[in-house]
């Protein structure tokens, strides 16, 4: 199953970011932190041509501490690059984002000479969420499908600060299957462009080898599975998700790992870390198969 989507406002979302970047003093990249190389547009790098720019990695509460750190140390190794653990959700956080920003472009933010920066983030990593936080009010349309964003808009934040809100980006080569799964786990591809059951085997194999102990935990098992589906069985089994014959329905369990691994009811967990030449963990599809959505 190869997993290919790519809304079509994302490739006019690119140009328009690649035109407006020239009027930006700051980039802000909004990546989801437990996959934050995976969630990140691989053409911003030239695209924001030298301009400073911050990694934001959202939703680090979900994410593996120590991993995150490691991630740190690895943007930060790039020139011109900062990156900053946070929640979207919190003031005290994104306050923190606002002095990073000012101290990036110290001769910025003063009468007729605003700071100018621009938000972009691929779908679901909490682009829109952020920018409502650091507005103080609803401003960009939040929800838990990607996608949302589907024009630009500039916002006066009236503190010397104006963001370009851009429409989330994911970039059109999807041929980085790792990639794609990591991402359809994570929630970031439209659920009509995925196959649950073959993504929660994905996520499943992944679970069973970097955090056994998290699963064992939350399933009440005694040993770790010894295969993806084997997984599958035992989250089935453990929330319900049986057929009449009591038997464990697939799609449904796959399903609700899903949401669970989402939401973090699993633990803190990252699906990808840095190698120390700043490369990423390479992966494998499940059971080292290709598979079409």
């Amino acid at each position: 199953m190869t997993i290919r989507w790519y809304p079509g406002h994302m490739g006019k979302a690119q140009e328009q970011v690649s035109e407006s970047i020239r009027k930006i003093d700051v980039v802000i990249e909004v990546l989801d932190a437990r996959l934050p190389l995976s969630s990140s547009n691989h053409q911003l790098e030239e695209m924001r041509r030298n301009k400073p720019c911050i990694k934001v990695l959202n939703k680090h509460d979900l994410a593996d501490p120590a991993v995150t750190r490691a991630w740190v140390r690895t943007f930060e190794a790039r020139a011109g690059v900062r990156a900053l653990p946070l929640s979207a959700r919190q003031h005290s956080d994104t306050k923190q984002l606002i002095k990073l920003c000012q101290g990036l472009v110290p001769h910025r933010g003063k009468p007729g000479w605003p700071l100018r920066i621009m938000v972009v983030g691929i779908p679901n990593v909490g682009k829109s969420t952020l920018i409502n936080t650091l507005a103080g009010k609803r401003m960009a349309k939040v929800g838990d499908k990607p996608a949302i964003t589907t024009c630009a808009q500039q916002i006066d934040l009236r503190n010397g600060i104006v963001l370009s809100d851009t429409p989330g980006l994911l970039w059109p080569d999807m041929s980085d299957q790792v990639a794609a799964y990591r991402l359809a786990t994570s929630g970031a591809i439209g659920a009509g462009a995925l196959d649950y059951t073959t993504v929660g085997l994905f996520a499943a194999e992944y679970m069973m080898h970097r955090y056994p102990e998290l699963l064992k935990a939350r399933y009440k098992l005694v040993e770790t599975p010894d295969s993806p589906t084997a997984v599958i069985e035992a989250v089935g089994r453990c929330l319900g998700c049986l057929t009449g014959g009591g038997v464990v329905d697939q799609h449904r369990a796959a399903e609700a790992f899903l949401r669970e691994l989402r939401a973090g009811k699993i633990g803190r967990i990252s699906l990808e870390e840095p190698e120390p030449d700043g490369g990423e963990q390479p992966e494998s599809l499940p059971h080292g198969e290709e598979t079409d959505i």
